[in-house]
């Protein structure tokens, strides 16, 4: 049975964005961090031949992994992502047509929204969650606005500036995971620094989960 990001998240509560990863980099960047308890991986398509590292991590995982592409832009990459096994769709805007694509594909689609406006549009769409971005400048506080008007099926989950140190005041405020970036992963960054940033996330993620 296919998992459903409800199941992905209450495993992890996290999304790795590999921006910049290399298909050559993306299995052992990906193992290390299914070994720290990752179940969710975006490659955004401005990264070198993402399509390509989307097709190895696909078929190394399979329904182990949640994989996907980050910036999507287009109806027509949200295709390209589904032919080479991606079935996640995290969009930097709420673009309908690019919503509407992932849905028809049966992926997971994730809109970005910076207003509740926004948010409702991808909802109306049929989002699969919101990526509240960038929510260095939105903040808790405007979360938790977000969340009382937000259906809690709904899932909010911030991106841009989330790591360890500010992780449980969005927590508190409503958000149901978080994607990270260069808190995780850089390009050039070693394997065992990845490892030790995962596994640092994933014991701050953890203990949110267990204050539930």
């Amino acid at each position: 049975m296919t998992s459903t990001l409800d199941d992905y998240l209450d495993d992890l509560p996290l999304i790795a964005i590999l921006r910049g990863i290399t298909p050559e980099d993306c299995e052992a960047v990906t193992e290390a961090l299914f070994a720290a308890g990752f179940r969710m991986v975006e490659v955004p398509l401005n990264s070198p031949q993402a399509l390509r590292s989307i097709e190895r991590i696909a078929h190394q995982f399979g329904d182990g992994m949640l994989v996907g592409a980050g910036t999507v832009l287009t109806p027509d990459q949200v295709r390209q992502v589904h032919e080479n096994g991606g079935r996640l769709i995290v969009a930097p805007n709420t673009n309908l047509p690019v919503i509407q694509a992932g849905v028809e594909a049966g992926m997971i689609t994730i809109p970005g929204a910076a207003t509740p406006t926004e948010a409702f549009a991808g909802i109306h769409a049929g989002a699969s969650a919101v990526k509240v971005f960038p929510a260095e400048a939105i903040g808790p506080q405007v979360l938790a606005s977000w969340r009382a008007v937000i259906p809690d099926t709904v899932p909010l989950l911030p991106v841009g500036g989330i790591d360890s140190h500010n992780m449980a005041d969005y927590w508190q405020a409503g958000a149901a995971g978080f994607g990270l970036g260069s808190a995780l992963y850089k390009p050039g960054k070693s394997l065992g620094d990845i490892s030790a940033s995962a596994t640092k996330l994933v014991w701050s993620a953890t203990s949110l989960t267990k204050t539930i």
